[in-house]
């Protein structure tokens, strides 16, 4: 499956157009996580753990996505996007979406 930001593909030729997809993931923060990142937030500096927990999420997501083009027969998704929704006070949505389509 190739997977893309952009609206078409170098070298391939997008012969048919499958439509919407989309992959999404709810995650939760983790009280433990919690504690060091405020620990983190007095010193300053990467809080390791949200950024893996955010990177797994997104690769969910993109799972997730690719799972719904294969479902549809695509071999290609375009013009792929992220976004991030509010959900409730420790938890938030991301959902990867894009257009799938079949490419040659």
């Amino acid at each position: 499956m190739i997977i893309t930001t952009s609206g078409s593909i170098a070298g391939k030729n997008i012969v048919q157009t499958l439509g919407l997809v989309r992959g999404n993931t709810i995650r939760a923060r983790h009280l433990g996580r919690d504690i060091v990142a405020g620990l983190k937030n007095l010193v300053g500096g990467e809080i390791e753990e949200y950024t893996k927990m955010l990177a797994e999420a997104r690769e969910q997501a993109i799972d997730r996505m690719t799972d719904s083009a294969n479902e549809m027969g695509a071999n290609a998704i375009v013009d792929v996007r992220f976004t991030t929704s509010y959900v409730m006070g420790m938890a938030s949505e991301i959902l990867a979406y894009g257009t799938a389509v079949v490419v040659k």
